[in-house]
């Protein structure tokens, strides 16, 4: 009798659709109260895990919001997720937290008073009573946190100092620093350059001057030395390192790590930009706020990213800007929307698309060697921040290495605008 021939060795194949398509896990529901079945598997993957970074491959896409509410939902009601934090400002954000905790205020208008369009939507706000709707009744070591940890918008921060005056030491020459910090209140980064950093001094003054005396007023007085370091940073520096996009994600990190510090059993959800949670190289130079939690944290940090296969997102444009249309009703309304069709072929998207269709999973750090052979070359993948050319964001090709910038995929296949909401009158 003749040998049979040896089973053929499983090699990876050139065309990689069966191999993703084995390995990706199907999402059934975008919505928060669904059945979790489908999630179940997140227990595995997430295990040891303390940080979840919720990427976005735009910030202006309504299923990620509503994906991001999903996974948030889970992760507390059967992770012990305690807290959410966003790359939104650290000075606005206590007034989100003591409305999810307490019920203090309007949730409209603590996520208004976020300062950001990007946050200031329906799906968010969404988001933001689910938590204080999860919080209600229970003892306060078992609520879950809103945090912010972008050292933006400072503007709570030099309001709350401008009203404890009174009871400060050296109350002249805090209200003179004071003044002189004003000019922060509507920076942008990188507005003031200023080599010499005056204004980052003349914070630091402010929070020596307090930190003895009231840890609240030191607090805020940490926000402003976050905040003036960042709009007296440059756009541009010989060492990446120095330049406001640099400082902007190490600060976020460390506003991160502080928390993580203060409650040793603490368990976050990170939302930010794709590009926040990557853990490589911006742009090949500029390590990002992923970058260092993984530094710091290894393995217990994990970078989830979200995207997407086609439809439209909201963005502001950057000039020429939109041609002359009819005046929007409400100053929400023009935050233009940018349809967009399925991408190229080479595209991660397409890839994963081609594989499994709709909505779906993909854990790296667990695939298949073909999956990771797939997924260690480098490709181009969608990435759209708060504002995109007019005309050529639809060409815009972001390269990246999968195994080294993200643990995970989330991929939906179609793209709706966010809804924002007005802000509520004062």
């Amino acid at each position: 009798m003749s040998t049979p021939p040896p089973e053929p060795t499983a090699q990876p194949a050139a065309d990689p659709t069966t191999w993703l398509a084995r390995a990706a896990v199907p999402l059934d529901s975008l919505t928060a109260d669904a059945p979790t079945a489908d999630l179940q598997p997140l227990h595995h993957v997430l295990d040891g895990v303390r940080i979840v970074g919720l990427g976005e491959a735009t910030h202006g896409t309504r299923e990620f919001f509503r994906l991001k509410h999903r996974l948030l939902a889970f992760l507390v009601r059967e992770s012990g997720c305690t807290a959410l934090a966003m790359e939104a400002s650290e000075s606005a954000a206590p007034a989100v937290d003591a409305y999810v905790r307490h019920g203090t205020g309007s949730a409209a208008a603590a996520v208004a008073g976020l300062g950001f369009w990007t946050w200031r939507t329906r799906e968010v706000l969404a988001m933001v009573e689910w938590m204080r709707t999860y919080n209600e009744g229970r003892p306060e070591p078992e609520q879950v946190r809103f945090l912010g940890i972008d050292p933006q918008k400072c503007g709570p921060a030099l309001t709350a100092l401008r009203a404890a005056l009174p009871h400060f030491p050296e109350r002249a020459r805090a209200a003179a620093l004071l003044a002189a910090l004003r000019v922060l209140e509507g920076a942008q980064p990188g507005s003031h350059p200023d080599p010499d950093r005056r204004l980052m001094r003349q914070a630091e003054e402010l929070l020596h001057l307090l930190q003895p005396y009231d840890s609240d007023a030191a607090r805020h007085a940490h926000h402003l030395v976050r905040a003036a370091d960042l709009v007296t940073r440059p756009r541009q520096h010989p060492d990446p390192e120095q330049t406001l996009f640099a400082v902007r994600d190490r600060h976020m990190a460390d506003a991160l790590d502080a928390q993580l510090a203060a409650d040793p059993s603490a368990k976050v959800a990170l939302w930010a930009h794709n590009g926040h949670i990557a853990t490589t190289l911006y742009g090949g130079a500029t390590r990002p706020l992923g970058s260092h939690l993984r530094d710091r944290h290894g393995d217990a940090y994990y970078a989830l990213a979200l995207l997407f296969g086609r439809g439209a997102f909201r963005a502001h444009r950057t000039l020429p800007g939109p041609l002359r249309r009819r005046r929007p009703r409400s100053r929400d309304a023009s935050i233009p929307i940018h349809p967009i069709g399925p991408p190229g072929p080479d595209f991660v998207e397409a890839q994963l698309a081609a594989a499994t269709p709709t909505d779906h999973f993909l854990d790296l750090r667990t695939a298949p060697a073909p999956v990771r052979e797939w997924a260690a070359a480098a490709r181009p993948h969608r990435s759209h921040g708060a504002v995109v050319p007019r005309w050529s964001y639809r060409l815009h090709r972001t390269p990246v290495v999968l195994t080294d910038a993200y643990d995970g995929l989330a991929y939906v296949s179609t793209s709706t605008p966010s809804e924002p909401f007005a802000r509520p009158a004062p």
